[in-house]
């Protein structure tokens, strides 16, 4: 049984969400989260929130027992890029991408029903 939990449109890079997210794929419900509680990136507090809506929709929806729970997948992916422009010398303009990203988790307790 496996339950997902979906965030779009997350204003940090995928390169940066993708490093936090390695450290926890394939790890228990528990030691992800304290994987993510002690580490000093921002995107750990982004994806702790993500790891707690999957675990309360497993809990709720199919009545999964959080013990059992594993981080099965999970994977970040480029999203919509926000073009901004900055002055420079001499009356010209440089465009600067502030990048954004969709951050996938599935949690699951390895058996199938």
């Amino acid at each position: 049984m496996e339950t997902q939990a979906v965030l779009r449109g997350v204003r940090i890079s995928a390169q940066k969400g993708r490093l936090v997210a390695d450290q926890v794929r394939g790890k228990s419900v528990e030691a992800a989260l304290n994987i993510l509680n002690f580490s000093p990136k921002k995107a750990a507090k982004i994806l702790k929130k993500v790891l707690e809506s999957a675990i309360a929709n497993a809990e709720h929806n199919d009545g999964a027992d959080v013990d059992e729970l594993r981080v099965s997948r999970v994977h970040v992916e480029k999203g919509q890029s926000l073009r901004r422009f900055s002055a420079r010398a001499k009356g010209r303009g440089v465009r600067i991408e502030k990048q954004t990203c969709h951050i996938y988790l599935t949690v699951g307790t390895g058996k199938k029903s």
